[in-house]
């Protein structure tokens, strides 16, 4: 392949960014983001163009030109001999995508990138943990986008219009404005994809990953919580469907596990069936069927948690409030009855009689309402055997 200006790009003087302008699009807009968050381009301008003869004098060119050529830097996914993906291009990656100008830029760049991001602190692993799911969870979804890649075979049951390719999308001037100049959005769409991508970054390193400790925890326990050790119970919420997919493979867990049970915001305590796969909507054992549509005290009853709760410590009188929630509680935020969701949620709540108010704080301590969750988990893995 030709080598333009190699002169220039070695010794960084060519001080350019090149893309194509006209209607922009999220993946070079993101491409540009990504190439300025390194050192050695953060100063450089982007310079928006189709012509060749100054696209031949930018440093680097992305989504415009027809030529992907790692060697002289240029990185676009247009000519009809491109096909490209994470898989083909790195095989030890699962992505079968074909990449945009985005996913050319992140997987040449984005390892170099996350590293910067997390600082000298950050492990290799974390920083191949995080590139992944950004990938995965953020960069795919635009190279699919950009390239027409279908999500599905078939049409939708309903439009997604609101993710971050048609967010940047809208940002053209529209057919009838006066204004129909496009660099100055190009750089709002820049920055808008720029804060995407460092959120991205920031929740995956901050949130999720510490998140797997607590899991791997909770896995180890198991046996502590039912013998069964198909229940995990978790003293503090986080995000743990994945960590509990890779870590039951990992730890060799069997049987798996059924139900985790973990505290809210509001201090209820949850129980959560666990589903067949992380986008899943089908659970690995559901609650019982005649527990659905039934709450408080009638389904306190029902499943026999208020007996139970009554007979180890009658002398509190404290009952066990129960509801059912079908909607997606992973941080422990309340859906209403009756929503759609990944899994069954059950709600355990704990109501002390006006008489009984001075004992509240007692009763927190203690935990009640954690104790209930482990009943009601054990006493639904009984009944759906």
């Amino acid at each position: 392949m030709s080598q333009p200006n190699k002169k220039l790009r070695e010794n960084g003087d060519g001080k350019q960014i090149g893309t194509h302008d006209g209607t922009f699009h999220c993946d070079e807009a993101l491409a540009c983001h990504l190439l300025k968050r390194l050192p050695r381009y953060q100063d450089h301008r982007v310079v928006r163009t189709r012509k060749p003869d100054l696209l031949a004098d930018c440093d680097i060119v992305v989504d415009v030109g027809g030529q992907y050529d790692p060697a002289t830097h240029r990185y676009d996914h247009h000519q009809r001999s491109f096909n490209e993906t994470m898989s083909s291009l790195v095989p030890d990656k699962p992505w079968v995508t074909k990449l945009s100008s985005a996913g050319l830029v992140y997987l040449h760049f984005g390892q170099e990138i996350i590293a910067n991001m997390l600082g000298e602190k950050a492990d290799k692993k974390l920083c191949n943990v995080v590139y992944d799911k950004v990938y995965q969870n953020l960069i795919e979804e635009i190279d699919a986008i950009d390239n027409g890649v279908s999500q599905f075979d078939g049409s939708p049951r309903y439009l997604v219009t609101t993710n971050l390719s048609s967010r940047v999308g809208r940002l053209n001037p529209a057919w009838n404005e006066e204004d129909q100049d496009t660099n100055e959005r190009f750089s709002k769409a820049m920055e808008m994809v720029g804060e995407e991508f460092e959120d991205r970054v920031r929740y995956y390193s901050q949130a999720w990953w510490p998140g797997r400790k607590l899991v791997q925890d909770a896995l180890e326990a198991r046996h502590a919580v039912d013998p069964s050790g198909e229940v995990i119970l978790m003293e503090q919420v986080c995000p743990w469907k994945e960590h509990l997919f890779h870590l039951e493979k990992d730890m060799k867990v069997d049987p798996s596990i059924k139900y985790v049970l973990y505290p809210d915001q509001g201090g209820n305590w949850r129980v959560q069936c666990v589903p067949v796969a992380t986008q899943s909507f089908e659970s690995r054992l559901a609650l019982p069927e005649e527990w659905r549509g039934v709450r408080d005290d009638e389904l306190s009853k029902l499943s026999g948690i208020q007996t139970q709760q009554t007979q180890r410590d009658p002398g509190l009188r404290v009952r066990a409030r129960l509801g059912i929630h079908r909607g997606k509680h992973d941080k422990g935020g309340r859906t209403p009855h009756g929503t759609g969701s990944s899994t069954d949620v059950l709600v355990m709540k704990v109501c002390v009689p006006k008489t009984n108010k001075q004992t509240n704080k007692q009763i927190n301590k203690d935990n009640r309402t954690r104790e209930g969750a482990i009943l009601i988990a054990q006493r639904a893995l009984q009944m759906c055997r």
